[in-house]
């Protein structure tokens, strides 16, 4: 796993880049924030969806919020991206547009907005 710095309007992001799965559980995305934090100067992650376990998007897992949690108490902010379409699950489609109201999780289309959720 690397990380691709993106610097908008004074605000660091580092936008995840990775051949497998990076987000698994909740230990994962703690590490994946800490590394950020360390090797890249921010809290501020940019990933597409599909590095991301799939149980993630069941939201009667669990594993969404606690994850979620997770970056909230550690002051992160998670934009993720990618095709969203294919969840026909009305929850989530409310959790998506929930969170994309507020100013530290985003669920968007593409890498380009997931930069411009981030950075404003």
């Amino acid at each position: 796993m690397n990380f691709e710095i993106s610097n908008k309007n004074g605000i660091v992001c580092a936008v995840v880049d990775s051949d497998e799965q990076v987000i698994y559980d909740e230990q994962s995305a703690l590490d994946l924030l800490i590394n950020a934090k360390y090797n890249a100067g921010t809290k501020n992650i940019i990933i597409d969806k599909n590095l991301i376990i799939e149980d993630f998007f069941i939201l009667s897992t669990g594993l969404a919020g606690a994850i979620l949690q997770k970056f909230i108490n550690y002051g992160g902010r998670i934009a993720i991206y990618g095709d969203f379409t294919k969840y026909t699950s009305k929850p989530l489609k409310d959790f998506i547009y929930e969170s994309n109201k507020g100013k530290d999780i985003f669920f968007v289309p593409s890498k380009e907005e997931a930069i411009i959720k981030l950075c404003k």
